[in-house]
């Protein structure tokens, strides 16, 4: 696996590692619990593997060349490694109910079947090639990818850091 994902999934592993179930659902009120964060990178990690899949198997870059705006929040995140709070996740990946074991157990496995994917793509266009929009950053290579979903994971990792240290002071 790719260091980057490998980081990811060492951070989560730690942020969840001894969550009783009731620590993995507890959730101040208007906030998600550790168990929807998990759910909604399992659901991310699953829609950028998806779209990937669609990418390799039209055997085309979908990747559109990007406008000003999402040409500089792509910078912004990916140079400056920060991912700004405060935006309302993509309607795909709202958590939905998903069984909490299931997204538990599944997660790491997503991230697994992400890199890949990534690799997959990196090996037929290169890795600096943008090869699939995001919905926010615009086109992004495989590494951009990687790093976005490092630096995602990372932003949720607090958070689930910070559930923990309100529920147990």
């Amino acid at each position: 696996m790719h260091p980057l994902l490998e980081q990811l999934q060492r951070s989560l592993n730690s942020a969840i590692d001894g969550l009783s179930a009731e620590d993995f659902s507890w959730h101040p009120a208007n906030k998600w619990c550790a168990a929807e964060i998990l759910e909604h990178l399992y659901l991310s990690y699953t829609g950028t593997t998806k779209g990937f899949q669609k990418m390799l198997e039209a055997g085309k870059l979908p990747a559109t060349r990007g406008s000003l705006r999402q040409r500089f929040q792509a910078w912004f995140v990916l140079g400056l490694d920060y991912l700004p709070s405060g935006r309302e996740a993509p309607a795909p990946t709202r958590p939905k109910g998903l069984p909490a074991e299931e997204v538990r157990n599944g997660y790491s496995l997503k991230i697994a079947a992400l890199d890949a994917i990534i690799t997959q793509a990196e090996e037929r266009f290169g890795s600096d090639t943008p090869v699939l929009d995001h919905p926010f950053l615009g086109p992004l290579s495989g590494a951009q990818w990687r790093k976005f979903h490092l630096l995602h994971g990372l932003h949720h990792q607090k958070q689930i850091l910070r559930l923990q240290k309100a529920r147990h002071p």
